[in-house]
């Protein structure tokens, strides 16, 4: 505050700010009086051109050091330094001088100079966000004083986040335009919060300290959440630990965030929910872990379900519970027994060095079903029980609950050909069978059901002798032959040589279909094997028989001809039989050769059984062929020569 004696000279000073000099001559101080009015006058001829050129860069540079020329002035003239030796530096100071070096200002009083012009000059130049007052409202504008030369105006627009705005009020802006068309000082609030904004949010990303956002929509991938008023990126992933299924459900809330990722460039911020709860997770975590052992039992929630167990969340921590260790009966999926967030009891059975894997379970907090099982239980007995699983091998056949016994594919049918369990049951069947093996130690059961039934095999002799003739239904296709069921248990093959008497098969699907019924006659019989070999085309003569008197060798007949490839023709003799003519036999007489419908004369030149081949000839019809008469050798002759001329 200024003194009473300070504020007695300012009254007493005049209007041209020119002060009595009491340890100088008249002479003297009129002249520096002169000396400063005339620099007055210059100065204000310099504001006078700097004004005319305010439009330019340069001119309000120099205006702006004009204007605070003039407040230097004017608080040098007005300083409240009650001294005569100051009062006297303060008369004797000149701007112009100061600027030439000529003249020099005490540091002290330049800082308080500084001081007072900072305290009440605002620099319109700069970026800087300013506070200032509402000093009042019009139907579109608000007009905020700011301390500078001429009041500024805001669109109410961007006060419509604050509809109870008033005069008096004290808020942020920043310049936008020294001077529009009109003159006027146009502010911005908007920018002005965004700047605040963007500077308090790099101050909480680097100090990572917790921010308070209103999540305002869903977007793709995640949500679109306002952190100080600045639009923020929640990704999906970071909004909780564990999957989220319904984003909707933190729409229109407030929730804490950790910033996490700052975009300069593109102005973007991703913010995360997760990390704040990681941290707390992770306190927990190192609490849980520091006291895990093995049988130890704890609750947990369902956390994620796969196909092959189920992930449980111990309060931070997440273990595994394989699909194995959830019940003693055997189930397909988690799902047929746990849901997700479900809340269970849970035993540690083991875990690794550093404890960051864990192995779960549930079955066994209860007692083994072997446990259970009727002590009187044995071998040879008979039991009834549902098929819960098929494999390739067998089935297993839930006896109680939680004990399952074993039905081999073999002990299934007395036949030797084993087939798949599928053939046999199906998933859900009740059967019964019978108990071959009970291990209670290692928890083993095997189990037949064929025992259930008498061997076929005990009167096979009786039943299927050797040359009898019976009827089966086929029952698979080999490369071989074809296997063929004369009754259950009992199992015959037929090779493919003994399926027909005329045709040359490659494979048995080209006369047959699975569950055909053939005719087929018993050829061999082996008891101690259990083998049984079967013939099909032996239900019916041997047409070759006929074949061979009918088309002897040299036996000629009048044919036709089919069908020709590229070794030859083909004549059809019956249904079963066709006989083939080789390309050099299909020349004529006069040299040309037979063509496809032509009929004419052959003779047979091969019939053979054993490779149902028949071979004809035309040539053969008019061209005799030349017996070859054998040729002495040379050499035999010279040694009969030598040998009769020893002799003599």
């Amino acid at each position: 505050m200024p003194t009473k004696k300070t504020e007695e000279e300012k009254v007493e000073k005049s209007p041209k700010k020119s002060t009595k000099k009491t340890t100088s001559s008249d002479k003297s101080t009129t002249k520096k009086t002169s000396e400063k009015k005339v620099a007055k006058k210059s100065a204000a001829k310099k504001v006078t051109v700097k004004k005319t050129t305010k439009k330019t860069a340069e001119g309000k540079v120099t205006e702006k050091k004009t204007v605070k020329k003039e407040l230097v002035e004017e608080i040098i003239n007005e300083s409240p330094i009650s001294t005569s030796k100051n009062s006297k530096k303060n008369d004797d100071f000149d701007w112009n001088e100061f600027e030439e070096g000529i003249q020099t200002v005490d540091a002290k009083q330049i800082e308080e100079f500084d001081k007072l012009i900072d305290d009440n000059f605002v620099d319109t130049y700069n970026d800087n966000v300013i506070v200032g007052e509402v000093v009042n409202i019009t139907e579109r504008e608000a007009i905020i004083d700011i301390n500078a030369k001429s009041e500024g105006v805001i669109s109410l627009n961007e006060f419509r986040y604050n509809p109870d705005l008033k005069v008096g009020d004290k808020v942020e802006v920043i310049v936008d335009i020294q001077e529009d068309k009109t003159g006027q000082l146009v502010l911005s609030h908007r920018k002005a919060r965004t700047i605040k904004a963007w500077e308090k949010v790099i101050d909480a990303h680097q100090r990572e300290t917790v921010v308070t956002g209103f999540v305002k929509c869903r977007t793709k991938g995640g949500m679109i959440v306002d952190v100080f008023g600045l639009e923020a990126f929640l990704p999906g992933s970071q909004i909780d630990v564990k999957p989220i299924r319904d984003y909707d459900q933190f729409v229109n809330k407030n929730m804490e965030f950790r910033i996490v990722k700052i975009n300069h460039e593109f102005k973007n911020v991703v913010v995360s929910h997760k990390a704040l709860i990681e941290a707390d997770i992770e306190e927990q975590k190192k609490e849980i872990i520091s006291q895990l052992e093995k049988g130890q039992v704890l609750e947990g929630i369902v956390k994620n379900i796969t196909t092959y167990g189920v992930f449980v969340d111990l309060g931070g921590v997440d273990g595994l519970i394989h699909i194995t260790d959830l019940s003693w009966n055997r189930i397909n999926h988690p799902s047929e027994i746990l849901e997700l967030d479900q809340k269970l009891n849970v035993v540690i059975l083991d875990f690794d060095d550093d404890k960051s894997r864990i192995q779960l379970g549930v079955k066994q907090l209860s007692k083994h079903p072997w446990e259970n099982l009727d002590a009187e239980l044995k071998e040879g007995d008979k039991i009834k029980g549902k098929v819960s699983v098929i494999a390739d091998y067998g089935a297993f056949i839930e006896v109680v609950d939680g004990v399952e016994g074993l039905v081999h594919v073999s002990e299934m049918s007395w036949s030797t050909h084993l087939r798949s369990a599928q053939d046999f049951v199906n998933v859900g069947d009740e059967v019964e069978a019978l108990i071959l093996t009970l291990d209670r130690e290692d928890r083993k059961m095997s189990l037949g059901i064929k025992q259930l039934t008498n061997d076929p095999w005990t009167d096979i002799t009786s039943k299927y002798p050797v040359k009898s003739k019976h009827k089966g239904k086929i029952r698979n296709f080999t490369n071989f032959g074809v296997f063929v069921e004369l009754e259950e248990g009992i199992d015959g093959l037929v090779y493919i040589s003994d399926l027909s008497w005329t045709k040359k098969i490659k494979h048995p699907s080209e006369l047959f279909a699975i569950s055909d019924e053939i005719n087929v006659v018993v050829l061999e019989l082996d008891i101690n094997e259990r083998k049984l070999s079967l013939g099909h085309k032996q239900t019916t003569d041997n047409p070759w028989d006929k074949y061979l008197k009918t088309y002897a060798v040299e036996s000629s007949h009048k044919l036709s001809i089919d069908s020709i490839g590229d070794r030859g023709a083909t004549i059809i003799l019956s249904d079963e039989l066709s006989a083939i003519v080789p390309k050099k036999h299909m020349i004529k007489e006069d040299g040309s050769s037979l063509i496809q419908g032509e009929e004419a004369d052959f003779k047979v030149i091969e019939c053979n059984s054993d490779f149902k081949r028949i071979v004809m000839s035309h040539t053969s019809t008019f061209k005799v062929e030349k017996s070859e008469t054998p040729k002495k050798s040379k050499k035999k002759d010279k040694l009969c020569f030598y040998r009769k001329l020893h002799k003599l």
